[in-house]
């Protein structure tokens, strides 16, 4: 497919369309601005676009009707949503709800860029988000999609139920695949406790852009998983089993189940 432009920003205030305007094109990325999600829509409807970033709070439409429509209109471009309502809610949903990625504001250069990186290359890698039996053998190849007993946060990270009855989280390999190759990685301590859509982890990769991976449920952490330090490239090669992060003991886990995408419909 040929692009227009490689990203749509939308945003009812002018200052901030500006900044992420001359943000990205830094990164020599082309953009086109809206000031409303009507008037985003109308591009779409005759322009294609790599990624779209949006503001959630708009007069009219907000972004997650935003995400609504274009689940509805089936347009797969991926959605990078941006807030001055930073809530662990807000990520929560709109992740649930299709984005790729949330950034409160004020955000920093470096935190959009990262987050810009992962996105475009998200949009190369899975071309269709409605239905991975659409996806061509070379894409498949490219990401292996969250085992059918899991549940995922958006396309972050995933939780499973162990054995012995606690949960085991970790970061799936698509989000993996969407940065480069991964240089370090931050983790929270043992005794700590997690909250569904806070940050869990940081994620350095070799160019030193910092990606925050945000957690799919809240819970105390009763073990770090030390082999993803201890063995080269597990956590890349093997993020579904050996490759855990975290065993905690969830708070609600209940509720918060309902927050996440079953890994079933997927296939």
């Amino acid at each position: 497919m040929e692009y227009n432009k490689d990203i749509l920003i939308i945003d009812d205030e002018s200052v901030i369309l500006d900044a992420i305007q001359k943000i990205v094109s830094l990164e020599n990325l082309t953009s086109d601005a809206c000031l409303d999600v009507d008037e985003a829509l109308e591009k779409l409807e005759t322009k294609s676009y790599r990624l779209i970033i949006s503001d959630i709070m708009m007069p009219g439409k907000d972004g997650f009707q935003l995400l609504q429509i274009l689940n509805q209109k089936r347009i797969p471009t991926p959605v990078i949503i941006t807030t001055g309502y930073s809530t662990l809610e807000n990520a929560v949903k709109v992740l649930y709800d299709g984005a790729i990625g949330f950034i409160p504001k004020p955000f920093t250069l470096e935190e959009l860029i990262s987050l810009v990186t992962r996105g475009l290359v998200y949009q190369k890698l899975f071309k269709d988000k409605f239905n991975l039996s659409k996806i061509s053998n070379d894409e498949l190849l490219a990401f292996v999609p969250c085992p059918t007993k899991y549940y995922r946060l958006g396309h972050d990270s995933w939780l499973s139920y162990s054995a012995e009855g606690t949960i085991l989280i970790g970061v799936t390999d698509l989000f993996l695949k969407s940065i480069n190759s991964v240089k370090t990685i931050e983790l929270m301590r043992r005794d700590e406790t997690l909250y569904q859509g806070g940050v869990c982890a940081k994620i350095t990769d070799s160019k030193e852009l910092i990606h925050q991976l945000l957690s799919p449920i809240s819970g105390k952490i009763i073990e770090i998983n030390n082999q993803i330090f201890e063995t080269k490239n597990l956590l890349e090669k093997d993020p579904y089993f050996e490759g855990w992060i975290y065993r905690i003991i969830p708070n609600n886990i209940d509720s918060e189940l309902t927050n996440l995408i079953p890994c079933s419909s997927d296939y």
